[in-house]
């Protein structure tokens, strides 16, 4: 190897490993990566942010516009309403609810896909008297798969089209993907339907009915004790409200803005203590009216809204969220927005700190408090997700078929080849604006911008791995590996190699790697490379054996109240499934 070979498959694994830990945000680390690149000298200074015009990630910005237009016009909405009865047998339920999100997830961005639908599936779970554990996962892992029919789908999808472009001087077109990705979507569907949901351990779905989600005894919440309190003066362990109660656990008192030491039971309770509790919302307003507590930040509200109607509204926060890695304190939630964090949720571990000071991640459930009508408002502009039916959100349901038609209109255009399918889009977008669809005040906000910024930061360092050779020794291994096999073999080494690496990062990255290797690979076995850039496709963005290979699989976490080990049940079964049934439908539809 060079020394630039070995430069940059360093500063490769630097970034691999960086974003194995998760400490910090993967787009700081690719960014991080690009400039450390450039300075290194392994990355040409004048192609540094080429990756930041690259079609895809064009496209990819006005995907996510479109989607945000189709889910404000309500027909994604509506839709889902008249299809979903939580009176269905589990089976057809999740059969209906999965085909339903492959369906939005192949037109539009998945993680969008399952927003929309996730507060529906809660609300049947509630309704029905089941564990949403057991219908969570499948609805997550079927909006991935149905990413896989369509250009649009997902964002690997547009990094292998735009790859082939450059590759053999044409791109992959909108419905080239559907041939392999309907069976893909399809088997996987009937798959989690009929067998994936029992793979879920049964502990998830009998620790907690959908009723009992939300009782979580694990938020973390905090409360003063007033003047008048029954506690002042008192040993909390005496209190014998608080004993009978059963159901709300002290674990620290912080008095002056200091946490005080020791045992929490043992402390006697000054006037102006906060108390840091473990309850539900109703258990403290249930104390509220026997030992005067109120929720910390609540006088606010009562001193700004007077008679306003407030209420609490659950949200979960998905990754890339504007408050993910931010604490309620950093972001001044109650003082500039009205809005109190009143507790949070996280699966699986304690919080220790104040929940003010509470640095939020990815996958938390967080009890909001505030104006009923702006929390709606404010959530969004966290960037998470309620949890409940958005009954609050604005529809513009009069527009939802003209935003459906302009929309059919740009996809037929770019299929046909009238305009090019970035042209289309942005037409799309300008209309959707014109017609008040989308608020020019929030089409920023459409755009996952740390997601822009990796596939931008990593197109330069994909590059020069390929400008360097490093791509072709890494098919070189593959081919010796598999020497004197047929080409699917290869091909399926490929596709195990490439799934392998989008469980634990980020598919859009994954993709940005594994392309121009899969293309090396055929140039080396003397084959067309459509195969292996399908393969490839597939591959990168089927991540099911872990909550932090897809974003879908990290928003599930929380409300579905899964641990770590429980995605591979169904999720390694899924991907074998997923193998078995594409690299046949491949060398169908895409001849070696």
């Amino acid at each position: 190897m060079t020394i630039e070979q070995i430069t940059l498959f360093g500063l490769l694994g630097v970034v691999f490993a960086l974003l194995l830990w998760g400490r910090f945000r993967y787009d700081l680390v690719a960014f991080a990566a690009l400039i450390a690149g450039v300075i290194i000298g392994v990355i040409p200074q004048a192609s540094a942010f080429s990756g930041f015009g690259h079609p895809a990630v064009i496209i990819i910005a006005l995907v996510l516009i479109v989607s945000k237009g189709l889910s404000n016009s309500g027909a994604i909405e509506l839709l889902a309403r008249f299809m979903i009865d939580s009176g269905r047998k589990l089976s057809s339920h999740i059969g209906i609810m999965s085909g339903l999100a492959a369906a939005l997830s192949a037109v539009m961005n998945n993680v969008g896909a399952l927003a929309l639908l996730m507060p529906i599936d809660l609300k049947a779970a509630e309704k029905a008297g089941r564990s949403p554990a057991l219908t969570l996962m499948p609805l997550s892992f079927a909006s991935i798969l149905g990413g896989l029919v369509t250009l649009i789908g997902t964002p690997p999808n547009i990094i292998i089209a735009s790859y082939r472009e450059k590759a053999v001087g044409e791109p992959f077109q909108m419905f080239d993907f559907a041939p392999v990705g309907l069976i893909c979507a399809f088997v996987g569907v009937i798959f989690v339907a009929l067998i994936g949901w029992r793979m879920i351990p049964r502990a998830r779905g009998d620790q907690n009915q959908a009723q009992e989600l939300f009782e979580l005894d694990d938020y973390v919440a905090e409360v003063r004790v007033a003047h008048d309190s029954l506690l002042v003066g008192e040993r909390l362990r005496d209190v014998k409200a608080i004993e009978e109660s059963g159901d709300v656990q002290v674990v620290g008192v912080v008095r002056r803005g200091n946490k005080l030491p020791g045992i929490p039971a043992w402390q006697v309770i000054e006037a102006g203590d906060i108390l840091v509790v473990e309850a539900t919302p109703q258990v403290i307003e249930e104390l509220a009216g026997t030992i005067g507590v109120e929720f910390v930040g609540s006088e606010k509200h009562e001193r700004a809204l007077v008679a306003a109607d407030t209420s609490f509204m659950e949200v979960v926060v998905p990754e890339g969220a504007r408050i993910e890695g931010q604490s309620a304190l950093n972001l001044r939630l109650l003082y500039r927005h009205n809005v109190t964090l009143m507790g949070i949720s996280r699966q699986g571990e304690q919080i220790h700190e104040r929940v003010r000071r509470t640095e939020i991640k990815a996958g938390d459930i967080l009890l909001l408090y505030g104006p009923t009508e702006r929390l709606s408002e404010i959530a969004n502009w966290l960037g998470c997700l309620p949890l409940a039916e958005r009954g609050l959100q604005v529809i513009k349901r009069d527009k939802a078929l003209l935003a459906v038609g302009l929309f059919a209109a740009a996809i037929l255009a770019a299929s046909v080849g009238i305009l090019y399918l970035p042209f289309a889009l942005g037409l799309t977008v300008i209309a959707y604006v014109l017609l008040n669809i989308v608020s020019v005040k929030k089409i920023y906000d459409s755009v996952e911008w740390p997601v822009i910024v990796l596939l931008g930061s990593l197109i330069p360092i994909g590059a020069a791995l390929e400008a360097s050779g490093g791509t072709g020794l890494l098919a070189n291994w593959i081919v010796t590996v598999t020497q004197g096999y047929e080409p699917w073999v290869v091909l399926t080494l490929l596709m195990v190699v490439t799934m392998t690496l989008s469980d634990v990062l980020n598919n859009t990255a994954t993709a940005v790697i594994a392309a121009p290797i899969a293309v090396d690979l055929a140039n080396r076995l003397n084959v067309s490379s459509d195969p292996f850039l399908m393969a490839v496709a597939i591959a990168a963005s089927c991540a099911f054996l872990t909550p932090i290979g897809h974003k879908n699989n990290t928003l599930i976490m929380g409300p579905g109240g899964y641990k770590f080990g429980d995605y591979w049940r169904m999720g390694l079964p899924l991907e074998i499934l997923i193998i078995g049934v594409s690299v046949p439908a491949i060398m169908l539809f895409w001849k070696f």
